[in-house]
């Protein structure tokens, strides 16, 4: 599956827009890494125990909304985005979506 950030994927023509397609999760640290977390914000720099959380969200989000478009019948994905929220104090959302299409190779 092509995932391309782009309205275009060069060397392709896009033959039909399927529609959207998107991949969702929430995740939230354990009571550990909240705790381990906190120590570290009060010493600045990064926390790494929320970069690896919403790194591995992320690729969750994207292998989910690979799966919906393939689902759809799609062969590639244009204009791919991310979109992250919080859900009270400890989660956090994230979405990957585009757009579904079918691209011919040129």
């Amino acid at each position: 599956m092509l995932v391309v950030t782009t309205e275009n994927i060069a060397g392709y023509n896009i033959d039909k827009v399927i529609g959207h397609t998107f991949g969702v999760v929430v995740r939230s640290r354990g009571l550990g890494g909240n705790i381990t977390a906190s120590v570290r914000s009060l010493f600045g720099g990064e926390i790494k125990e929320y970069t690896e959380m919403i790194e591995d969200a992320r690729k969750v989000a994207i292998d989910r909304m690979i799966q919906n478009a393939h689902a759809m019948g799609a062969n590639a994905i244009v204009m791919m985005r991310f979109d992250s929220g919080e859900i009270g104090q400890t989660m956090s959302e994230i979405v990957a979506y585009g757009t579904a299409v079918v691209a011919e190779k040129i």
